[in-house]
């Protein structure tokens, strides 16, 4: 079975705005022996989910605002379901909160969530109607955390010695780091968040290698390299994976 989420944004006077449903995809889960576990599918992440039609789509979309208005949700917020292999999908939890991966969603939207967030905080009304919201183009998200991939993930602290990050068209980077930080082992391991966008999928997925091959880091072992290879895979290339793949493909 295969991931997807609802991201939303919900009034308690009955407004919601949706934003368009993404795929979690590529990622480990937790097993025997992994420090620092991270969500199953959370290292990659694609929006919109490119295998799922509009009538599939608009039933997901329909499920999540039931949820949130059934049960009178005020907040950012992301249902998350599983879609089986027949096409039908099923109920896995409801994230109360601004989730990580929150930029796919923003870049092929132009809603930027946070802001949104603040403004129902403040009492105010969403700045956007649901009539609003159009997808443009695709977007990939790449977690780039301080593990080593060739050690069961293990998180590597320490001293950031370079820290070169990449830009240019449809390219973005989410990061709290620079050059000289020290990594801490106490504290999540992740460095930076890469989203690139694209004017469809190839081309999003296309930036991201570029990326990749443009991110210097040194001092600390990092998860790039290991996105550099996923972001080869034929399988990964042609469509969406499911929730396990990575797991299968290290084996």
């Amino acid at each position: 079975m295969s991931e997807r989420a609802r991201q939303f944004i919900g009034l308690d006077n009955g407004g919601q705005g949706r934003c368009p449903n993404r795929p979690i995809g590529a990622g480990r889960g937790r097993g025997e022996g992994v420090p620092n576990p991270q969500h199953r599918g959370g290292w990659l992440e694609e929006a919109p989910a490119a295998d799922l039609g509009d009538t599939l789509r608009a039933a997901i979309t329909s499920a999540a605002v039931r949820l949130a208005e059934y049960v009178g949700y005020r907040n950012a917020g992301t249902v998350e379901f599983l879609l089986a292999p027949d096409g039908e999908f099923y109920f896995m939890e409801m994230n109360t909160r601004i989730q990580v991966e929150h930029p796919v969603t923003e870049v092929v939207t132009g809603v930027d969530l946070l802001a949104e967030q603040l403004r129902i905080a403040g009492g105010e009304r969403l700045s956007f109607a649901q009539s609003d919201i159009a997808l443009e183009g695709a977007a990939v998200e790449l977690r780039i955390n301080a593990e080593d991939p060739g050690n069961n993930f293990m998180p590597t602290p320490g001293e950031l010695a370079r820290f070169d990050l990449p830009g240019g068209p449809g390219v973005r980077v989410d990061s709290g780091f620079v050059a000289g930080d020290r990594i801490s082992p106490f504290y999540d391991s992740m460095l930076a968040k890469l989203i690139c966008w694209g004017a469809d999928r190839r081309q999003a997925l296309a930036r991201a290698r570029q990326a990749l091959a443009e991110l210097r880091i040194e001092g600390v072992s990092s998860t790039a390299s290991l996105h550099g290879e996923l972001l080869g895979d034929r399988e990964l290339i042609g469509g969406p994976v499911h929730t396990r793949w990575l797991e299968e493909r290290l084996g």
